[in-house]
């Protein structure tokens, strides 16, 4: 990966945690297991999807309150669908009617919610759908995903596909142009003959970065981020989707790549009323230090109502997560891969003078670490600033290994039942 891709991207990689907004005309029906996908699963038309356009009017939509929550939380940067798979733009394109300012709200939502995140010193992203159910020159009757596949009346639309690519292009300058500068452009998604220059890649790459040479972009419009010289529409960063990598994401020759973990806080990205399956506080925690420790960062998701309203149990995950931030982030911003095998006991990062030791699993209170490659020079508990102990215990006798780092643990009652952060101060 080249170093003008490394240096574009490096402040959202600094960042580490961030918000995803799936919103749309999909959270009326608010169907457990189909959400923003709904169109394609049930097959619905056009016009029967138009009752949602119809009535849509999120009175509670507050993106300030939006953005202190994920300030609250820890989150630095933040991704908002302005255009989804079904074709409804929350912003006011002047090249279709299908958009906010014509339904009852009758308001640019994405020009509240950039305003609103851009106010907090939250990182602005935008996520656009290369995708469009409702445009008439997408493909429908062969494509893979179109709500109207197999159906014969729509055999012929997309012969002119050339006409959406023109309408992709001219919507995604729109939102480069009209809202002062955008950090990231998150596309989704390439699929079968649908990817690459079928979007006319290039050219639309080279128009963003013309207008914003910092623009970060994911890997989704096509090509493969990982081979030596990467097509010019690559992207910048990888996107894994639901999972967490096992060693991170890396490069053919195995050299670690930037890369972001998409995930859901419950098993729906748009909202979905019966979906409880949430994902505790703990749980997020755990996957934002596993992401940290291999390189990566976690974008957490999160799905409005249809009346504007994050969910309340949302709010409250985000707000746990948020109070371990508040102590331990220092050990997740701007930090990273260690270079020392995962012990049995939890995680570690690497800060720019520390070493961060996250005690998921721990079961004794001293840890060795041998052969560890950095010397210290002190340990505190990160929470309270305690100091700890590194004297070498009486009982190791023969203990082999060169270089043991040993650190007497916190007592087990006062141990975070999330994660507990040792900060090794490191000689550079």
């Amino acid at each position: 990966m080249d170093e003008q891709r490394i240096k574009r991207v490096q402040p959202m990689m600094d960042r580490r945690f961030g918000m995803f907004i799936h919103w749309g005309l999909y959270a009326i029906p608010a169907r457990e297991s189909r959400s923003e996908w709904i169109r394609s699963v049930d097959r619905v038309t056009t016009e029967e999807y138009q009752q949602y356009f119809d009535v849509f009017n999120p009175v509670d939509y507050d993106p300030k309150a939006w953005a202190r929550l994920a300030k609250e939380a820890g989150m630095k940067y933040a991704v908002l669908t302005t255009k989804h798979h079904d074709g409804f733009c929350l912003f006011d394109s002047q090249y279709t009617d299908y958009k906010a300012t014509n339904t009852p709200a009758g308001r640019d939502l994405v020009r509240e919610y950039v305003d609103a995140f851009r106010a907090e010193g939250i990182m602005v992203g935008l996520y656009y759908s290369l995708l469009d159910w409702h445009h008439p020159d997408y493909p429908a009757y062969n494509d893979a995903h179109h709500p109207m596949r197999g159906n014969e009346a729509y055999k012929h639309q997309g012969e002119h596909f050339e006409r959406y690519v023109e309408y992709l292009h001219n919507q995604v300058r729109e939102l480069l142009t009209n809202y002062g500068k955008i950090d990231i452009m998150w596309f989704d998604f390439h699929y079968d003959e649908m990817t690459g220059e079928k979007w006319d890649a290039t050219k639309l790459v080279k128009m963003a970065r013309e207008i914003n040479p910092d623009l970060i972009i994911d890997d989704r419009i096509g090509g493969d981020i990982k081979v030596d010289e990467p097509v010019y529409y690559a992207g910048d960063f990888g996107s894994p989707e639901q999972m967490i990598p096992a060693n991170g994401v890396c490069d053919y020759k195995g050299n670690p790549i930037p890369w972001e973990t998409c995930m859901t806080l419950n098993d729906n990205w748009g909202y979905s009323e019966r979906d409880t399956n949430y994902k505790s506080a703990k749980n997020v925690i755990r996957m934002l230090v596993e992401c940290t420790s291999k390189g990566g960062n976690l974008i957490l998701n999160v799905g409005p109502d249809a009346r504007g309203n994050i969910p309340e149990r949302s709010v409250k995950i985000l707000k746990d997560v948020g109070k371990w931030m508040k102590k331990n982030g220092e050990s997740i911003y701007k930090c990273g891969i260690a270079h020392y095998p995962k012990p049995e006991w939890g995680r570690i990062t690497r800060g720019e003078d520390a070493v961060y030791l996250h005690l998921i699993d721990l079961n004794q209170d001293t840890i060795a670490m041998p052969n560890f490659p950095y010397k210290v020079k002190f340990a505190q508990r990160l929470d309270d600033g305690a100091r700890l102990s590194m004297d070498e215990p009486w009982n190791v006798g023969s203990y082999e290994g060169e270089n043991i780092v040993f650190v007497h643990t916190p007592p087990f009652p006062s141990l975070d039942d999330a994660d507990t952060v040792i900060k090794l101060y490191i000689e550079k």
